[in-house]
């Protein structure tokens, strides 16, 4: 129990019954230095020629996120090499108190990567190199600037995949994933990121290299520091090298999309295929009515394979080593449901087309929203108990039923994560809607106990809001990590962390 072991003294944190600093206790309010002429002739004496992007205009990628909801002022962008000219850059950085974001995909949802007002972008995109592939263990090492897509591809020529499967697949890099501690559809099968990592380098905002790249499997000797820098979002350190544990790429894979009439249904559905598909069950993924009809709306070459709608939706999918007995398994499963009540239509895609087509309907959903909210959109990202996934959906559509804005719900079913989208669909109704989610979201969510972030991370959007979710011990101790290891608060400030 940490109570009575963390408090909060009148003016400084007290931890194990010893006060801080007062350094410690304003941590969260730090002081920056604007970056001079100099500063830039320093970095152009350390990085590589082409390394340094300034201007408005070649910036403009960096300066913002992709659905256009977050934009920064950065007037510099450094692209490192290699894990030295990192460490140069954030000791010069730390010295001299010039705030940095580090930069990936640049493919997140909550702002977390992108500046606030004008830090020096420290973007990863040119740190990847494939380092080593051990076809035995099954091991891959490389650097973070490496595509989730281009790892796969190198792995499939393998017999290999990375336990790790994402819409944005083509852009994001893995750094960025683990720094985020991404989910995705296939967590069901692979659980979560954090388990693939066997090894890490990251480099401190002091420059420090910490190197634990290991790919031991079993390493049980002391504290498991990757495990700080996963999911931290660049605020402890910025990783440079992972060393990642694959699984075999199987040669069965099967998918079918279902329609369901209710939702109740869909979990029951749950239970069956936990049960029928047991070890071969890789992604179990829900969409309601509406957000299907947005894919069919707006998504290119996605057909409808259904001659009637249903509330519902789910996309199963399967992966084993025996094609036959494999694919009588689920057809199985399917006959099952059907004779149980619980479906009440399906297709099992007949080719690898069929198949793509479901997926590209699935992973297409975050580009219809943003053609259907053509005056803006709101995405929220939570964990909830299963008994509570939909009614959130049912409840914001309620809430916002006399506003020009289209609720929509899809995610991933197997661990109990909703994507809740809204789509504003007329102009000046965005702050109207905003002000009907917040607080209402967050309460909502934590009335049932659940996560204000499931997969997405904190970065801007949610650092205020993190005590939704975690208590202020928690937070406290989170804040005490954040200034030991980063005590002048340069490395991605304003993200994760309350400021108060």
């Amino acid at each position: 129990m940490l109570t009575g072991l963390l408090r909060r003294g009148s003016s400084a944190m007290t931890v194990f019954g010893k006060r801080l600093s007062g350094a410690a206790a304003s941590a969260m309010k730090p002081v920056y230095s604007e970056v001079t002429g100099d500063d830039v002739d320093f970095f152009r004496s350390k990085l590589q020629p082409g390394a340094i992007v300034q201007g408005t205009e070649d910036l403009a990628s960096y300066n913002k996120d992709w659905m256009n909801q977050y934009f920064g002022k950065s007037k510099l962008a450094l692209r490192p090499k290699t894990t030295e000219e990192v460490s140069q850059l954030l000791r010069y950085c730390n010295e001299k108190r010039i705030p940095v974001v580090p930069q990936g995909g640049n493919t997140g949802l909550v702002g977390g990567s992108v500046p606030v007002k004008d830090e020096v972008i420290v973007s990863m995109s040119i740190m990847n190199k494939i380092l080593d592939f051990d076809e035995v263990s099954g091991t891959i090492t490389c650097e973070a600037g490496c595509v989730l897509e281009t790892l796969d591809d190198y792995l499939a020529d393998k017999g290999y995949r990375m336990p790790l499967d994402l819409g944005a697949k083509g852009s994001c890099q893995i750094g960025g994933n683990v720094a985020t501690n991404a989910g995705g559809s296939r967590f069901v099968r692979y659980g979560s990121l954090r388990n693939s990592i066997l090894g890490m380098e990251f480099v401190l905002a002091d420059g420090t290299i910490v190197d634990t790249l290991t790919s031991l499997k079993k390493d049980n000797t002391g504290y498991d520091l990757k495990q700080l820098m996963i999911g931290s979002e660049g605020t402890l350190g910025i990783i440079t090298k992972l060393t990642i544990s694959t699984p075999r790429r199987l040669p069965a894979v099967n998918a079918a999309l279902l329609g369901l009439e209710s939702f109740e249904d869909v979990t029951k559905l749950l239970v069956e295929a936990k049960t029928s598909l047991g070890e071969v069950l890789s992604a179990f993924e829900f969409m309601d009515l509406e957000a299907v009809e947005l894919g069919l709306k707006h998504l290119h070459g996605v057909r409808d394979p259904f001659e009637s709608r249903y509330k519902c939706y789910v996309l199963i999918e399967t992966v084993g080593s025996n094609p036959t007995h494999d694919g009588e398994k689920l057809e199985g499963f399917l006959e099952k449901s059907f004779e149980a009540g619980t479906l009440v239509d399906g297709v099992i895609a007949q080719d690898n087309t069929q198949m793509d087509s479901f997926w590209a309907l699935r992973e297409g959903l975050p580009e219809a929203l943003l053609k259907e909210g053509t005056q803006g959109t709101l995405k929220y990202d939570v964990s909830l108990p299963m008994k509570d996934f939909y009614e959130l959906v049912t409840d914001t559509r309620e809430r916002l039923s006399q506003l020009p804005a289209a609720t929509v719900g899809w995610g991933h079913i197997g661990d109990g994560n909703l994507h809740l989208n809204i789509a504003i669909t007329e102009k000046g109704a965005s702050e109207l809607v905003k002000a009907q989610m917040d607080p209402f979201l967050y309460e909502w969510v934590r009335s049932r106990r659940g996560s204000i972030s499931a997969e997405h991370g904190l970065g801007l959007m949610k650092a205020e809001k993190i005590y939704y979710t975690k208590p202020k011990s928690a937070v406290d101790i989170m804040k005490l990590i954040k200034h030991a290891l980063d005590p002048n608060g340069i490395l991605n400030p304003h993200k994760v962390l309350p400021r108060s």
